[in-house]
């Protein structure tokens, strides 16, 4: 077998699905993780699989809570060291949409060693390392195995104080709505294994996956952010029903105010949508009003090591948005919770 340093791998070509768009879609899943087992109380327990957060918690002491949780999928960029800083981003953002801040990760790493040189699995983790140390936290750790396609993630824990946990079922009606990064990933990703990414949009979605959210520890200590979550696998209409009904409301989104990453058009229009927005779609589709083809396909777009969705009550917006601002991100609502209605989500 020649080594890393004479042939060109692509990644993504050893995978049958890529980056969050492996994660099994919201209908099934529910099923899955449905249980005839009575409910068991555990003390200290302040977020379990009871509610569809994005991270477990659990009270520690001296008002302090540790946050735990673990994220892993297949390749959605074909370089190695991308491809580790991309998995790792996107575990550790979980912690931050808690409103917490990471202290310790281990790594999950499934390798085809039949298939690929070692040197690619040691090019994850490098990346890997690359991102944690940015994050201020050690790798200190893992589990591998011989699997058929490359699989890699971490499990993290953090930690925050009880009096800034967020979670995604806390909104009120009235708040505002923000997502700090831009919808695509899925569709330039897919163009990217279809083979028909231009060469200058190769590094767009690569550059906007590494980006840590490490914004979601300071919105964690702004009162009026209501309920936080990030944007993944479901697409933004996906984690927004998760924090409607959660909440026990309903949104209006204005699509004109959504961020959405600059060149999807010309994608679209080669029709380079995943499979994952299809499942995405079948699983709640009938739970938002009418869309436009192009809406559905970027609403419901799974995207990998997404932005933060934030629920802001109007005397936080000023805050809010000037920290976003400061950030350079998306600093416009795109919409705003309401009392439940008819739909669970209305597109304008």
């Amino acid at each position: 077998m020649q080594t890393s340093d004479t042939l060109v791998i692509k990644l993504t070509q050893y995978s049958h699905g890529a980056g969050c768009g492996c994660k099994i879609s919201p209908k099934i899943l529910d099923g899955i993780l449905r249980s005839d087992q009575p409910a068991r109380p555990f003390p200290g327990l302040l977020v379990g699989n009871e509610s569809k957060d994005d991270a477990a918690v659990l009270e520690w002491n001296d008002g302090e809570a540790l946050i735990s949780t673990t994220d892993f999928f297949m390749p959605i960029v074909d370089d190695a060291f991308d491809f580790g800083r991309i998995a790792s981003a996107n575990a550790i953002s979980d912690v931050y949409a808690m409103g917490g801040e990471p202290i310790l990760a281990i790594a999950i790493l499934g390798f085809p060693v039949d298939k690929l040189p070692p040197d690619v699995a040691r090019q994850m983790l490098e990346g890997s390392r690359a991102i944690c140390r940015e994050a201020g936290i050690p790798l200190a750790g893992g589990h591998s195995i011989d699997s058929p396609e490359p699989i890699f993630g971490l499990a993290v824990t953090g930690r925050v104080k009880v009096e800034n946990l967020k979670q995604n079922s806390t909104a009120t009606a009235g708040c505002l709505l923000y997502l700090t990064k831009p919808l695509g990933v899925g569709i330039l990703t897919t163009a990217l294994k279809k083979g028909i990414l231009r060469p200058e949009h190769a590094d767009i979605a690569p550059a906007q996956m590494v980006q840590l959210n490490q914004i979601g520890t300071q919105l964690g200590r702004i009162r009026a952010v209501k309920a936080l979550t990030d944007v993944t696998g479901f697409g933004l209409l996906g984690h927004l029903v998760e924090m409607c009904e959660g909440s026990g409301l309903s949104a209006t989104v204005n699509f004109g105010d959504v961020p959405k990453i600059a060149v999807l058009d010309q994608y679209l229009a080669q029709k380079s949508i995943p499979g994952g927005t299809h499942r995405n779609w079948e699983s709640y589709g009938h739970k938002i009003g009418t869309l436009t083809e192009t809406q559905q396909s970027i609403l419901a777009d799974p995207q990998t090591s997404g932005g933060l969705l934030i629920a802001v009550s109007p005397e936080g917006r000023d805050e809010v948005e000037t920290l976003l601002r400061q950030r350079g991100m998306p600093a416009h609502p795109l919409g705003v919770l309401t009392e439940a209605g008819e739909k669970v989500i209305e597109v304008r």
